[in-house]
């Protein structure tokens, strides 16, 4: 009985375990319960993390975008305010190898009485008149400018045209270069030099008043230069030019560097002239020189690697000799150009002449070995200008000249450099008793 009533008292496993299971269950039930609230917590956290994190993203976009928009705009209007009021996005049709492309530009064939638009091209049309005094004449303005294109106001040739001296309708005084309509390279050469003179404004570049494009005509009209080109000066004196002196000739030399540095290295694009020669140098009333003819320039903005490939043009004699033999254009090819214009200041010689005895056909492959000798460079010199000048300056002047003819690119100076070189040569001249320049 007492064994029985024993194992009645004692809590069988089998009762004690719901009452384990239910305290389990009961502590699990818990358990579970204050996990839920924890896991929906750090959902939660994720999403408003990931939210901060797009928020962020899309705002550094927005951002970025902002100021690469602001970079944009600000050298746009740079652009203008240096050039004028055209976009450099697109330009005159130049050759194959040119990023400037014409996407609108004038429509050639008529008649510029409606004020086109700019040659420069770009989305808005806009008025040739308003580029730094440059204005469209028609056809007939020009006609009654040079009676007619009287042969008695022809006053130059060249390959591209004939120049004739005219009087505009406001009464100034003008030369007018009528273009020949062979090929494509004058057309070519036209739009280069309405397009380049419309937006370059330099003393040291003869300054262009306006152009003609009236159906098939092509006209370029320009401030004219009492004295001439530098040609006539140097090598056909004869009874209209006496000859060049010495100040005249440093002066010279020395406004002809300034153009080409202000083409090398103040525009932008950089601009390479590529035929500089005596006949594109034209001298004023004070036979101050500013140099002419940009028509078979090149822009900067075509470079690879530094270097522009092209199809050679120029005139022969004036070519450095890497453009020459593989079309690769560099600023350094004018600089080699100047270099024999230079030469022809100091010895009064053409680039090349089969009259001269044999070794002396070239100027440059006669002149270099002769410019570094001392006893040599004073043999050198024209004839119309011995007893003009100190030794000291003419052996710099020579040393300038050898400097920019040297067969290597990369030993010719920039025209900076050359211009620094020049300036104090012209003030010591000046300073020597001659009142005659500025």
């Amino acid at each position: 009985m007492e064994d029985s009533r024993t194992r009645a008292t004692e809590p069988s496993p089998a009762m004690s375990t719901p009452g384990l299971s239910a305290s389990k269950n009961h502590t699990h039930h818990h358990h579970h319960v204050d996990s839920i609230p924890r896991n929906h917590q750090h959902n939660t956290g994720l999403s408003f993390n990931s939210v901060i994190i797009i928020i962020l993203s899309l705002v550094s976009i927005i951002l970025v975008f902002a100021i690469f928009l602001i970079i944009v705009m600000f050298r746009r209007l740079k652009s203008v305010g240096k050039h004028g009021s055209c976009n450099e996005s697109g330009s005159i049709n130049n050759s194959s190898s040119s990023r400037f492309i014409a996407h609108t530009t004038i429509n050639f064939d008529s008649s510029p009485d409606v004020k086109a638009r700019c040659l420069y091209g770009g989305s808005v049309p806009t008025p040739l008149s308003r580029y730094k005094g440059v204005q469209v004449f028609t056809y007939r303005e020009l006609e009654q400018a040079t009676d007619n294109f009287s042969e008695m106001n022809v006053i130059g040739s060249g390959g591209f045209g004939v120049v004739y001296k005219g009087v505009l309708a406001d009464g100034t005084m003008a030369a007018i270069k009528r273009l020949h309509r062979e090929g494509k390279q004058g057309e070519r050469a036209f739009r280069m030099e309405v397009d380049l003179l419309s937006r370059l404004n330099c003393p040291y570049l003869v300054k262009q008043l306006g152009y003609c494009a009236d159906q098939h005509h092509r006209l370029l009209i320009y401030e004219f230069m009492a004295n001439g080109a530098l040609q006539q000066h140097l090598h056909r004196p004869g009874n209209r030019y006496r000859p060049l002196d010495w100040g005249n000739r440093l002066v010279i030399a020395l406004d002809c560097a300034r153009a080409l540095e202000f083409l090398h290295e103040h525009a932008s694009p950089t601009v390479i002239h590529r035929d500089l020669k005596c006949s594109n140098i034209l001298l004023d009333e004070n036979l101050r020189a500013k140099v002419s003819d940009l028509g078979l320039a090149k822009m900067g903005s075509d470079k690879i690697n530094g270097q522009i490939s092209t199809r050679v043009l120029g005139t022969t004699g004036y070519l450095a000799p890497e453009y020459a033999s593989t079309g690769k254009l560099t600023t350094k090819s004018d600089v080699y150009s100047y270099g024999v214009v230079l030469l022809q200041l100091l010895t009064g010689r053409v680039p090349i002449d089969i009259n001269r005895p044999p070794g002396e056909h070239v100027l440059v492959s006669w002149a270099l070995p002769r410019l570094t000798n001392r006893d040599e460079v004073d043999e050198m010199v024209d004839p119309a200008i011995q007893g003009q000048y100190s030794k000291k300056d003419l052996i710099q002047v020579a040393a300038i000249a050898a400097m920019c003819v040297q067969p290597e690119a990369d030993y010719r100076p920039l025209m900076a450099d050359v211009v620094q070189s020049l300036i104090p040569l012209v003030k010591n001249f000046n300073s020597t008793g001659s009142s005659r320049f500025h």
